[in-house]
């Protein structure tokens, strides 16, 4: 991404497996195509990568631990943005004050979702983890009401709220009982999903406008994760005796494209197409997750598992619209009588 614009820190939902405190969001401008593979390719790539990665930390927990499937996520995340900030010639950020703030932020958006997925899929399919991963805009839309104040809730935004709870409910089997369902996989997968928007809220309280391109900030918060997860994985998990080739290799993956391949080719979207067309690639994660699981590992569907996902994207999207902003009225010239009267509050 060629972007010489000072990017904001997250303040909208990015609901992707791999969250960052530093995406480039509703304040960057489209930009025009400069070659390249056309965007809706890259969309289709990216939506593949992060679709996969449910069943990439599936096959990666067959030989580690969950924490070690984390820190190898991040660690290979982390490796593949410093290559990228090394051949840029970029530097890390700078100052106290930004790098404690994410050291917050890579334990909310990284560290300990990561870390929940991981130990989830334990006991829980990869399709159910990634369509519980689809939470994530109700969460953040009904933590926003409580946290944000300009986020004011809307009939259609409180519709959707409920919606998509009522796909969860769905995806359950709620009226049998949750029968079939691992109710702790579930309810860490579910607690997973709503780390990600309490980072978001932390991260646009603390680090918007904060300096530095999108892969600088990113590239430190998975480092910051990285020395995290090698702490407690030191002090929880024994160091494994074997590397298996098909585990091994999905960690790297899963850390690589889709940590690091897949932020790059977010960033140039966002950067490209906007954020709101750049954001709809969360609405294809889970049905990829789900075809992933069924087709490659052989997890089992039933019926209540598309329709209730179905429903979940359905609320997700009622949450993520945004009421009309009332036209702009003429600033007052110099000889306008405007010029002596008292303004209004913004909003009035």
């Amino acid at each position: 991404m060629s972007a010489p614009t000072t990017p904001r820190p997250a303040t909208e939902a990015l609901p992707d497996p791999t969250p960052i405190a530093a995406a480039a969001t509703a304040a960057t401008p489209p930009a025009p195509r400069r070659g390249g593979l056309d965007w809706r390719v890259r969309f289709a790539v990216l939506s593949v990568i992060w679709g996969f990665s449910f069943l990439l930390i599936k096959v990666g927990t067959e030989a580690y631990a969950p924490f070690q499937v984390a820190l190898g996520r991040v660690a290979f995340g982390a490796l593949a943005l410093l290559t990228v900030l090394m051949l840029r010639r970029e530097r890390l950020p700078r100052g106290r004050r930004t790098w404690a703030h994410l050291t917050v932020a890579a334990l909310l958006l990284n560290t300990a979702p990561f870390s929940l997925f991981a130990y989830a899929e334990l006991s829980i399919p990869s399709s159910l983890a990634g369509i519980c991963n689809a939470t994530s805009p109700l969460w953040g839309m009904a933590l926003s009401l409580v946290a944000l104040s300009e986020d004011r809730p809307t009939r259609r935004r409180l519709a959707g709220l409920g919606l998509g709870f009522l796909g969860v409910l769905t995806v359950l089997g709620a009226w049998q009982g949750f029968s079939g369902v691992d109710a702790t996989g579930t309810a860490l997968a579910l607690l997973a999903s709503l780390c990600y928007p309490i980072g978001w809220i932390y991260v646009r309280r603390t680090l918007a406008g904060t300096p530095g391109s999108p892969v600088a900030l990113t590239g430190a918060q998975l480092g910051i994760s990285t020395v995290q997860l090698l702490l407690v994985s030191a002090l929880f998990t024994s160091a494994p005796h074997s590397f298996p080739l098909w585990p091994t290799l999905s960690v790297i993956a899963l850390g690589a494209l889709g940590t690091g391949l897949a932020l790059q080719m977010q960033y140039g979207l966002v950067t490209e197409v906007g954020p709101t067309t750049a954001q709809m690639v969360t609405y294809f994660i889970p049905v990829i997750a789900t075809t992933a699981g069924v087709l490659v590992l052989g997890e089992q569907l039933h019926w209540n598992t598309p329709v209730g996902a179905a429903i979940v994207l359905a609320g997700a999207a009622l949450t993520q619209t945004r009421p009309p902003k009332p036209p702009t009225k003429p600033t007052p010239t110099a000889s306008s009588p405007a010029d002596s009267a008292p303004s209004s509050p913004a909003g009035a």
